[in-house]
């Protein structure tokens, strides 16, 4: 990998991270993380709205 120009990132097992449009991670446990860097670079917003007091 360093050979193309990459460079190891030692991270968490639950992190990722991102570079540019590349998003990684290093096991499943990241998959949240890695769920919520990869929205960010398509520029997605999540929003919900607070729900009334019912009752």
């Amino acid at each position: 990998m360093t050979r193309a120009g990459g460079q190891y990132a030692d991270i968490p097992i639950h992190e990722a991270i991102a570079d540019g449009n590349l998003i990684t991670a290093p096991d499943w446990p990241a998959h949240p993380r890695w769920l919520a860097e990869f929205l960010k670079v398509l520029g997605t917003r999540i929003e919900h709205a607070e729900l009334a007091a019912v009752g």
